[in-house]
Formats: structure tokens, sequence, C-alpha cells
């Protein structure tokens, strides 16, 4: 019989990494949605596109774009600034396709 405190601590450990896994999806999701307010639409003459039908990659390289001023913009220059690598990339993977 295996010793219960490892079986417990392999049951926490377990617990620690799926709420770690749950909070990064949260969070991508969370920073995501304040996008689809003006990303989300489905007209396809808007002049704002709607990032679910790009790849994740492209969201990245372009939010670094916007953020270093190599694609200038009115309003996404700022929203990029405010956002880490690490966020960019939660946002992306949350809302674009992925695997493109």
């Amino acid at each position: 019989m295996k010793n219960p405190r490892y079986l417990i601590s392999l049951g926490i450990l377990s617990m620690s990494l799926f709420s770690f896994s749950a909070q990064a999806v949260e969070r991508g999701q969370l920073m995501a949605d304040t996008c689809l307010a003006c990303h989300g639409g489905t007209n396809s003459e808007a002049m704002i596109p709607n990032l679910s039908q790009y790849p994740s990659s492209m969201i990245i390289s372009q939010m670094k774009a916007f953020r270093d001023g190599s694609r200038p913009a009115t309003v996404m220059t700022r929203h990029a600034k405010g956002y880490s690598d690490e966020e960019v990339a939660l946002i992306a993977k949350y809302l674009g396709v992925q695997g493109q």
C-alpha cells in the first residue's frame, strides 16, 4: 500500500497544477474579452477586424508592432503598450486561430 502522505501530496500537486492552468486561461479570457468589445464583430466590411479570424501568431506580431511604433494606429498603440509579452500571448491564445 502506498504511503498516504505521498498520495495526499500528489493530490495537492495535481490540484495546484490544474489551478495554475485554469488561472492562465481565465486571465487570457478576461483580457481578451475587453478586446472583443471592438474586435468581436461579425460585419465583414467593418474597419475593425474580427480577431477570431486571425492566427494567434499574427495577433502577437501586430501587437508588438503597435507597441514599438512600427505599425501606426490611433488607439491600438496605447492599448498594446499596456500589455506584457506574456499577456499578449495569453490574449492571442484565447482569441486567435491556433496552429497558423
